[in-house]
């Protein structure tokens, strides 16, 4: 039996394992990873400096990748769509992708406490191998702007457990 196509969309905070699921993710066969952060640090890198530059490149990259990911999902290709679902805005741009497609969807919910993603944020940092490095007062910033997923989004929602 073959699996079906299916768009993956990942909610979490940042360094909730987004990231690490999404290559987990991408090891399915005919699943291909897109990772925003990858994206972002190679076309606008030294653009990125505030959480406003990242709203106006994100948006950039949105509207460059998005048929991207249409096209790939027609073609039978899965995608893990490795960007911030944190929002009800973001969810309704990559829920919009799946019109004209016949792929099914996954929305992956990492429901990971505050303090966890604290300290994995501290340790990657330290380990300077993710392309941004991000302080804390940037993840409280960030943070505000999460919005759990409600059942009116008509998401299929799948919650991953914590691992620390």
């Amino acid at each position: 039996m073959t699996e079906q196509t299916t768009l993956h969309l990942l909610c979490g905070r940042i360094a909730s394992g987004k990231s690490t699921l999404a290559t987990e993710l991408g090891r399915r066969p005919g699943t291909v990873v897109i990772r925003e952060d990858h994206w972002l640090s190679g076309l606008y890198g030294k653009e990125l400096r505030s959480i406003d530059d990242y709203v106006r490149c994100a948006g950039l990259l949105r509207g460059i990748v998005g048929p991207h990911v249409t096209d790939l999902l027609n073609t039978g290709v899965s995608v893990v769509l490795d960007f911030q679902a944190n929002t009800t805005g973001a969810r309704s741009w990559m829920r919009g992708l799946l019109n004209g497609t016949e792929a099914a969807h996954v929305l992956h919910l990492l429901d990971v406490p505050e303090e966890v993603c604290l300290a994995r944020l501290r340790a990657r940092n330290d380990a300077g191998l993710h392309p941004f490095a991000v302080t804390e007062a940037q993840f409280r910033q960030v943070s505000r702007h999460f919005v759990p997923p409600s059942q009116e989004e008509g998401l299929a929602v799948q919650v991953h457990p914590v691992s620390t």
